[in-house]
């Protein structure tokens, strides 16, 4: 791995203690103005100094974020599909690698859906990413999106993150589950979890622990962050139990000052 690549990746993942808090702020490339996304610079900007870094697309990363803030940025560059459409896993490569370089990301994301009728198209575009990345130094984090038919347990979940890590992936973002260690032993990449749907401050929190407790890097969390009753407070204790290893119920208490 070139300097340029294990940079980008130091900056996202911490080498202090191998961990990160990623603010996903995706979400509007496939379901719109998201609730606590309508306005993006209002909702997200108070957020940006206690993250790690951001995942987001480039039309907001251009319009919405300030260029002098120094967070480090996942660029979602993929889609072509929206929540109108019945297979979300229809997904093709939207952005191009030299736009990339242009907005100075430090890692780009795609989705792939294993088990869907396009597994091979994600496959394939996730490679192409991997050659496009490594040609130009930018890392590729590949999700594991998962649809409405498949479960999300440690079986599938291992073959998914297990494709993306031989596929080229540098980082796998994938859902928690029992037996989650078996997911981790098996992917030679590290993991990060996705947050998920908005639930209970105190859940939430506990999904961040158990993840990290059974070895992942760290979460990808965005509504359960932005659709917070106290959004500050929120992303302070998710990366009080990320990188600290505070208590879910310490953290939580945190949040509400009990």
């Amino acid at each position: 791995m070139d300097y340029g690549m294990q940079n980008r990746l130091s900056r996202i993942i911490k080498p202090k203690d191998g961990k990160t808090v990623m603010l996903a702020v995706d979400h509007g490339y496939f379901m719109g103005p998201t609730a606590g996304l309508e306005n993006i610079k209002k909702s997200i900007s108070p957020l940006l100094e206690y993250a790690d870094s951001l995942m987001l697309t480039r039309g907001i990363l251009r319009t919405q974020i300030n260029p002098e803030i120094d967070i480090p940025v996942v660029l979602r560059v993929s889609g072509g599909t929206s929540i109108l459409k019945d297979d979300l896993s229809d997904e093709d490569i939207t952005v191009s690698m030299e736009d990339a370089v242009r907005l100075n990301v430090c890692a780009v994301a795609l989705s792939v859906f294993i088990g869907s009728s396009n597994e091979k198209q994600g496959i394939i575009n996730l490679s192409k990413l991997v050659d496009k990345g490594n040609k130009y130094g930018i890392p590729v984090l590949a999700v594991t999106a998962v649809g409405r038919e498949m479960a999300r347990d440690a079986r599938y979940l291992s073959l998914a993150v297990r494709i993306a890590a031989e596929t080229g992936a540098s980082i796998v973002k994938t859902y928690y589950c029992e037996d989650f260690n078996r997911v981790i032993e098996t992917c030679p990449v590290p993991v990060v979890v996705a947050g998920g749907k908005k639930t209970g401050e105190l859940e939430a929190l506990k999904l961040a622990y158990n993840a990290v407790k059974h070895g992942a890097a760290g979460v990808d969390m965005g509504r359960n962050i932005f659709q917070s009753e106290k959004p500050i407070n929120m992303i302070k204790a998710v990366k009080e139990v990320v990188h600290g290893g505070i208590s879910p119920e310490d953290a939580y208490g945190k949040i509400y000052n009990i």
